[in-house]
């Protein structure tokens, strides 16, 4: 009784897990999120520019202008540690915060911490 239980529960693991990919073995280049609205925009796997490099470049320093907008993955990178980096633009051809044509974004964990949806 005890060996067929095991078994069962094994079998149940195996096919589990053969099922369980990552955001990124599922995402290509030229796939659409939209930047979702995070609680105080703390974004931290979507790598914003700091506010005073927007403004030197002559943008507006705001988020609110980012949340809901449709962006385009142009490029996927893997990094030494194994985590997919992936370059993101807005997909009506705009910048973000009117100064930034691409951002980068740690792909599996915004998509994980639902930054991007």
């Amino acid at each position: 009784m005890k060996t067929t239980i095991f078994t069962l529960l094994m079998c149940c693991f195996l096919s589990f897990s053969n099922y369980s990919q990552t955001a990124s073995d599922q995402v290509k280049v030229g796939d659409t999120f939209t930047i979702a609205k995070v609680k105080m925009d703390n974004y931290e796997h979507i790598k914003f520019p700091r506010k005073n490099f927007i403004i030197k470049r002559g943008g507006i320093a705001t988020y609110q202008n980012i949340v809901n907008q449709k962006v385009e993955i142009t490029s996927l990178e893997e990094k030494k540690d194994g985590k997919i980096e992936a370059t993101i633009q807005l997909k009506n051809g705009k910048y973000f915060f009117k100064s930034h044509k691409y951002i980068k974004v740690n792909l599996d964990e915004a998509l994980k911490e639902k930054e991007l949806i």
